[in-house]
């Protein structure tokens, strides 16, 4: 009876932490995130407080709380612009090349790199391809300028093979304005997406690919039936992210890049904001614009993290 006994007291289920407790057992990581909670709060939750000037005609000396009241104006006024329509195009337009070929370009990269059985190789050539994530925009967007040009490389190389018979005007165009944001976009983030794909692909079981490979299956199938779903959850939960920031096709190389030749393709919300906010100080408007354009990014997350749902992958949310 006292084993018995002894046994069941030794089999009874222990008691959880509670959240506090859990809390105060880890109050290390607790401080060591101190500085990145201070800085979401207020440099993301801080200035939604300032959404109520996109109702109102706000002039800084009134402040919010001396400021007209105008209600939906400002979106009203907003929407009936051509150039702030042509802005959401050329938003949607640019995020869903850079998702596209970024996207691709990265698990492709990756899936290759995978297949490389030399180390040193494999190594020089991820260095080699995350390491433009580094450089400033600024200096991305003057080599860009100096490759596109009329006396470029790309047309001296394009009228070398044949292509063309003259050289195209790459920066004057608005026709090849969304494709060239993709191509800079690509080269310069192609190897800090790969990373990612890479990790997902070490942790897929070797026993697999001996598997297939023992069923008679070759290089491309093993891609095919191994390596790709391995990484799929992975893959989801970035597309889900990446869908979530649609609206935000970017800033500096549309700004840098940008010049009244193609001011119809170039100009995005960002830019829209930064010419009524800053430029022409109209902040009702400006806030109206950035408002709509995270309430738009909100919902295409939601609705993309539900679809995943419906189709039993993995979420984020």
């Amino acid at each position: 009876m006292t084993s018995t006994a002894g046994t069941r007291k030794e089999l009874k289920p222990i008691r959880k932490k509670g959240f506090f407790a859990t809390l105060g057992g880890q109050w290390q990581l607790m401080l060591m995130s101190v500085p990145m909670f201070l800085y979401v709060l207020f440099f993301n939750y801080y200035p939604m407080y300032f959404w109520v000037t996109a109702f109102q005609d706000y002039k800084p000396k009134l402040g919010v709380a001396g400021s007209k009241w105008v209600g939906l104006k400002n979106f009203e006024w907003l929407f009936g612009r051509a150039d702030f329509i042509n802005s959401i195009r050329n938003t949607l337009a640019m995020s869903v090349i850079n998702l596209v070929f970024g996207t691709v370009s990265a698990v492709l990269l990756a899936v290759l790199l995978n297949e490389v059985r030399q180390r040193a190789f494999k190594r020089t050539v991820q260095t080699v391809t995350y390491l433009p994530h580094f450089l400033s925009m600024v200096i991305v967007v003057g080599m860009a300028q100096n490759l596109f040009s009329s006396n470029g490389s790309i047309n001296d190389l394009l009228m070398g093979l044949g292509l063309v018979k003259e050289p195209l005007f790459f920066l004057g165009e608005g026709k090849y304005f969304w494709w060239l944001v993709g191509v800079i976009n690509v080269w310069k983030e192609v190897g800090w997406g790969t990373i990612i794909y890479i990790s997902a692909m070490t942790s897929i079981d070797p026993c697999l690919y001996e598997a297939a490979a023992i069923d008679g299956a070759g290089r491309f199938q093993r891609i095919l039936h191994v390596t790709l779903p391995g990484i799929k959850s992975t893959f989801v939960i970035l597309l889900i992210m990446n869908i979530g920031h649609l609206m935000e096709a970017g800033f500096e190389i549309q700004y840098l890049l940008g010049n009244a030749q193609v001011l119809d393709w170039s100009q995005t919300i960002d830019v829209f904001v930064l010419k009524y906010g800053v430029s022409k100080q109209q902040y009702g408007v400006a806030t109206a614009a950035g408002m709509f354009k995270s309430i738009v990014a909100i919902l295409l997350l939601l609705t993309a993290n539900f679809v995943a749902k419906r189709l039993d992958e993995d979420t984020l949310i």
